[in-house]
């Protein structure tokens, strides 16, 4: 396999904000929407460079959190779509206003504009919505980079590209379906979900996830392959164990237990019994994810 570790380097630090997620901490002032957004920093030298990851699902929510959490997202730089749904791409056009700049780089696989529904608990659309489409993201100031190969955002911060799927127990059935190119219904495997990797100097990868569909497990291990390096700081994110059955939340948790992981941050779509296993396993090593959460590597 082709090494990739001087081609993507590291960070000298990186920030990661939580500006959405489901639930808000005791007292906090913050909104709790369901999806998923993070605001994230990172250094390299005298280089910084702030990315926007996922936007959630109401661009209101996460206008206001970023107020609350003194973020001005004026100041970001690129964004990533972790993939299609609307829990996690409602509003782009919204936000790309309220950032204001032209030539914004939009990151995303290649598939993410396809129509995507759901069969559970009945027929509905669960993709890209029309206010954000290709052409309204270019009219607001986004470029298009959609790319089923990882994409270098800096030196040391990479998307995963299109994830493989090592793991054949978290291939589940699925409830989301796709309409192919000749007009067949099919099941869905959420092909174009990407992650983002950050390698940090003396600190290992940090691995922040959208909601996991192609297996939290063959995240981790495309993290790996890509950049070479096998400490894990921390894994940040969704893991869509939420309707999962025991034996697959079992097998996630003992896989996990095989890498030298530090931290386990897990919300969104993880779901109560895997947080519950996972904490059982991982101890103070794992926490449950609130929005406003702030890590700093």
């Amino acid at each position: 396999m082709m090494k990739h570790t001087n081609l993507y380097g590291y960070l000298d630090q990186l920030k990661v904000v939580v500006l959405i997620e489901n639930s808000t901490s005791f007292r906090s002032p913050l909104l709790g929407v369901h999806g998923i957004s993070y605001f994230v920093e990172a250094r390299k030298d005298s280089t910084v460079m702030r990315l926007l990851i996922d936007v959630g699902q109401n661009p209101d929510a996460l206008l206001y959190n970023a107020r609350i959490l003194g973020i001005d997202l004026a100041s970001v730089n690129a964004i990533v779509l972790t993939h299609c749904h609307y829990d996690h791409t409602q509003g782009l056009v919204t936000i790309l206003r309220a950032i204001g700049k032209k030539r914004i780089p939009v990151i995303a696989h290649k598939d993410i504009f396809r129509p995507n529904f759901s069969v559970e608990p009945y027929l509905r659309y669960t993709g890209m919505s029309y206010e954000d489409s290709a052409e309204k993201i270019a009219e607001n100031g986004g470029v298009l980079l959609l790319s089923r190969d990882p994409v270098q955002i800096m030196p040391g911060l990479i998307t995963s590209g299109e994830i493989p799927r090592y793991f054949e127990f978290e291939r589940e059935p699925t409830s989301f379906r796709t309409i192919t190119s000749d007009g067949r219904f099919v099941e869905d495997y959420m092909e174009d979900e990407i992650a983002v990797i950050a390698n940090v100097r003396n600190e290992g990868l940090v691995i922040l996830t959208g909601c996991s569909h192609p297996g939290i497990c063959n995240i981790i291990r495309r993290a790996i392959e890509l950049t070479e390096v096998k400490k894990i700081k921390a894994v940040i994110g969704g893991f869509h164990l939420m309707n999962a059955s025991e034996e697959r939340i079992k097998r996630t948790v003992e896989c996990l237990a095989q890498y030298d992981i530090d931290l386990i941050a897990a919300g969104h779509c993880t779901g109560f019994k895997a947080q519950v296993e996972l904490y059982l396993k991982f101890k103070d090593k794992f926490m449950t994810l609130h929005a406003g959460e702030t890590f700093l590597f």
